[in-house]
């Protein structure tokens, strides 16, 4: 008897329709759909979340900073001792600041990041990097390159020459400004505007130059290192070891806290929102095993007639709405990752076949993920765990929702069945 009720469970499941079965269909179904848009916004969610935090940690940020607050060595004596470090991808003194940069067609503030020219070398860096035009290697102290959004709202393009307005400190403490001028290296993309809106970016032999008097600038070591989501934090202790006191480090998680916490709240608000979803869809079950209940009353009461115990008898529909929360789990997490693993092209497919049909329209070319707030493409990330955890909680959803009515199946009396028959 203990594996009876497993197999009476399944033959209502896949049996004939007028078994009962169709009830639990429906259920699975409704299981399957709702699980759907859950997993599909998972992989999104993650894949917006490292595509944008990559190009932060790549191009700006770095992976580690090191301040030089009241240590004994150079930022360039750091550098040094730094570079042959295990896990150490690349090393590179920046300097930044502000200024206002004036072109053709109007001025902007601009974020001058004075650095080393071998960070643009690096593999990480050329790999989330769109040159859109010119060339981002410098060859002379007077080039800059310039953010693709910078570069439109001054009108400048790559061979332009441009004016970076910056402020130096007179020996009486006096504020007064300092003309620079410039010539437009390249212009250049991270893919997602927010990070190179107010690029300026210039030699560290420049920095130096432009920053000597100002004092409204400031230097720190960046590092990458091999796996900046794993060891980030045990390299900083690492780090703090061999350096001592006197200086700041800080992982790439500490520099982007708010930005990061930001966009995992709304990750955890997005999925809380679709499980509300699944436990509505699960609640279906509950119905489904009611109606199947009801129809199985014969069966139920030929079952006790034959000596089943009231807790076999609720087993039998708890084995059915496990199987029918499992089915539908298994089926809607496939038809979500099959979805989420071609969402890129899903989506190019979408603005394709819109922009087809306004292609007169003079609407301009139409884009359903806006690059001014978010990528235009990013990576597919597949977080298993999160997915078994779904799974597993929408079969526990199936499994409480057919309780009650599993336990009232369990009480009936056999003699009042046959007799209402």
């Amino acid at each position: 008897m203990n594996h009876a009720g497993f197999f009476i469970a399944i033959r209502y499941l896949l049996g004939r329709a007028k078994e009962g079965g169709r009830y639990l269909h429906g259920a699975a179904v409704g299981i399957a759909v709702s699980l759907v848009p859950i997993i599909v916004t998972l992989i999104v969610a993650d894949g917006m979340i490292r595509g944008i935090t990559d190009r932060y940690l790549e191009l700006g940020t770095g992976h580690v900073q090191v301040y030089n607050f009241a240590g004994d060595e150079s930022l360039e004596e750091i550098k040094d001792k730094t570079a042959d470090l295990d896990g150490v991808r690349g090393v590179w003194i920046e300097q930044q600041g502000m200024g206002v940069l004036v072109g053709d067609k109007g001025k902007a503030g601009a974020s001058i990041r004075a650095i080393e020219s071998g960070f643009w070398e690096d593999e990480g860096t050329a790999a989330f990097l769109e040159i859109v035009s010119g060339s981002a290697h410098f060859e002379a102290d007077n080039e800059v390159i310039l953010g693709e959004a910078l570069a439109e709202s001054i009108g400048a393009e790559a061979g332009d020459m441009v004016r970076l307005m910056t402020v130096r400190l007179t020996d009486d403490g006096r504020s007064v400004p300092r003309m620079t001028p410039f010539k437009v290296k390249a212009v250049i993309s991270a893919g997602y505007r927010e990070i190179d809106a107010l690029w300026c970016i210039t030699t560290y032999n420049a920095g130096k130059r432009i920053f000597l008097d100002a004092g409204v600038s400031n230097s720190f070591l960046l590092l990458k290192i091999n796996d900046p989501y794993q060891d980030a934090d045990s390299f900083v202790r690492s780090l703090h070891t061999l350096l001592g006191a006197g200086y700041g480090i800080y992982t790439w998680k500490e520099m982007q806290l708010a930005q990061y916490s930001s966009y995992e709240s709304t990750r955890q608000i997005l999925l809380f929102i679709m499980a509300l979803i699944v436990i509505i869809a699960a609640v279906n079950v509950s119905s489904a095993t009611s109606m199947l209940a009801i129809e199985r009353q014969r069966d139920i009461a030929v079952l006790k007639a034959a000596g089943a115990s009231p807790a076999f008898t609720s087993r039998i529909f708890v084995w059915a709405a496990f199987i029918t929360g499992l089915i539908g789990a298994i089926t809607g997490i496939m038809a979500g990752l099959f979805i989420g693993l071609s969402v890129n092209h899903i989506i190019r497919a979408i603005e394709a076949v819109i922009n087809f049909f306004t292609a007169g329209l003079r609407t301009g070319t139409f884009k359903l993920l806006d690059p001014n707030y978010y990528l235009d493409e990013f990576p597919v990330i597949i977080d298993w765990l999160t997915i078994l955890i779904i799974g597993v909680f929408t079969v526990l959803c199936s499994i409480a929702a057919s309780y009650l009515p599993a336990r009232r199946a369990g009480t009936l009396k056999p003699l009042e069945i046959l007799r209402k028959l």
